[in-house]
């Protein structure tokens, strides 16, 4: 078997006013050896893939990888040119097998599905015979055309997103089975009418999950996905759907996607967020008889678009005078490269955030200390590492302020601790992140706290100015089943 490896992947909110274009993609990954670079979340599949395939004696035909961190619609010249880059592979090689590593809701300048696009495009080279597995995020949009031209496809289970390694053996597996003759796959989905966020770490998501795993190898269903949708993706199609696919029986693929799809429905009230504001999540933090709290900024998560400059959190934290309080991620590559210059230990008046959109609050100024300094940067996702770039911990009077060169989530404690910050003296943690960060700090925390704040996602879902989908969903009608 010759099999032909490749990826590319970004998020795209709609509303968000970063574009993404060739930089964007340069300053995360780009490359054509993969599999001799540390794996992150969406090259860590091409790592499995390969090793995998040479233990079965297969050939291995290694073609770009290219991802960018979440950001407004790619650059319609940068997404063909890498496109085109994978195709002309594909073509090349002619393989028996093509695994690609997506996310599932990339959307460029005239393509409003990009994976769906690629794989058309990729289907028309290599015919009907060959065999086509897709693994994506699961804040994905599964599109009629994913569904018409891939033979398989597996999002990764967890939020976060922790297992794209094993959902990469179990794609393998599936497709060297399909492959091989030894099982038909089909793919049927459900679409929920729902429009929201599913935590997987806690109840209800936690069980659900479970269930869906228990599923699989059982009664002839190979793979059950739930795709979470990616809210602020202005698409047709977005919205959460499950995903099963059977061995050869196309009934009970979709039975059983519609099993967990009414399962997931009955759930809905459980999945609204019931959350703080920030005067409130500061008041608990306050009142609270054990510390750290983590907080996540969830509107100001660069996972989701966002820029990662607000200021709401730290502007209530000024106010109330506050001390040992860390936050982080801030993006602000000038204030980087203006502590590089001072140097640790110079102190000098700055302006933090608030520069890229009027979702971010207004600009503060401070007088900081440079306490903590440090290059190539890392932090961890699971099992794969996610680059920061050069790393800045700023001292302001008892408010720890760690901003980043490369604009990226707080994904792990080392993003902080690795400049010398001691997070166990801190009273609370502030992130920058949605959810990605529960892996990494609910361990460090007394308690994990999710605030309802302003910025650029924020968790009113019934509110998003969708333009391209219908008002048919869950929250926005109560019961979208009723027609």
């Amino acid at each position: 078997m010759n099999v032909l490896i490749a990826g590319l992947a970004t998020e795209t909110n709609s509303f968000s006013p970063i574009p993404t274009g060739r930089l964007a993609f340069e300053d995360l990954f780009v490359s054509r050896q993969t599999t001799s670079l540390e794996p992150n979340l969406f090259s860590a599949p091409l790592h499995e893939w390969r090793r995998m395939a040479e233990d079965l004696g297969w050939s291995v035909v290694e073609s770009l990888m290219a991802a960018a961190q979440p950001a407004g619609p790619t650059i319609r010249d940068a997404y063909e040119t890498y496109r085109d880059d994978i195709l002309k592979d594909i073509s090349d090689a002619q393989p028996d097998i093509v695994l690609l590593s997506m996310h599932g809701a990339m959307i460029a300048e005239g393509y409003d599905d990009c994976e769906g696009d690629l794989l058309t495009r990729a289907r028309a080279i290599v015919g009907p015979d060959v065999t086509i597995g897709l693994e994506i995020d699961p804040h994905c949009h599964i599109t009629d055309a994913m569904m018409d031209v891939a033979d398989l496809i597996v999002c990764y289970k967890e939020y976060p997103h922790t297992d794209s390694p094993d959902r990469a053996r179990d794609l393998f597996t599936l497709v060297a089975d399909t492959a091989e003759g030894r099982i038909k796959p089909v793919m049927q989905r459900y679409d929920c009418r729902m429009v929201t966020m599913f935590h997987t770490t806690r109840a209800p998501m936690r069980g659900f999950v479970d269930e869906m795993i228990a599923q699989e190898g059982r009664d002839g269903i190979l793979s059950v996905s739930l795709g979470h949708g990616f809210p602020w993706g202005d698409v047709a199609e977005v919205g959460a759907r499950m995903l099963v696919i059977a061995d050869g029986d196309t009934d009970k693929a979709a039975e059983v996607a519609r099993q967990f799809g009414q399962k997931l429905w009955s759930l809905r009230d459980q999945l609204l967020p019931d959350w703080p504001t920030i005067p409130e999540a500061l008041d608990a933090v306050q009142n609270a008889p054990q510390t750290p709290i983590v907080l996540a900024d969830f509107a100001d998560n660069a996972g989701g678009g966002a820029p990662a400059d607000s200021t709401f959190v730290l502007a209530e934290v000024l106010k109330r005078g506050l001390k040992d309080i860390a936050i982080g991620i801030f993006w602000d590559p000038v204030l980087v490269r203006m502590c590089q210059d001072v140097g640790v230990g110079g102190s000098m008046q700055v302006r933090l955030g608030g520069k890229v959109d009027v979702t971010s609050g207004d600009p503060i100024d401070l007088r900081v200390t440079v306490r903590g300094l440090r290059d190539n940067m890392f932090q961890w996702m699971g099992a794969t590492k996610m680059e920061m770039g050069t790393g800045v911990w700023l001292d302001a009077d008892g408010v720890h302020l760690v901003v980043s060169e490369k604009r990226t989530q707080a994904f792990h404690p080392i993003g902080f601790t690795d400049l010398g910050l001691d997070l166990t003296q801190m009273k609370a943690i502030v992130v920058k992140s949605s959810q990605h960060f529960y892996a990494g700090f609910a361990p460090i925390a007394a308690e994990v706290l999710y605030i309802n704040g302003p910025g650029a996602i924020t968790p009113d879902y019934a509110a998003i100015p969708y333009t391209k989908r219908d008002n048919n969903f869950w929250p926005r009608v109560e019961n979208p089943f009723s027609d």
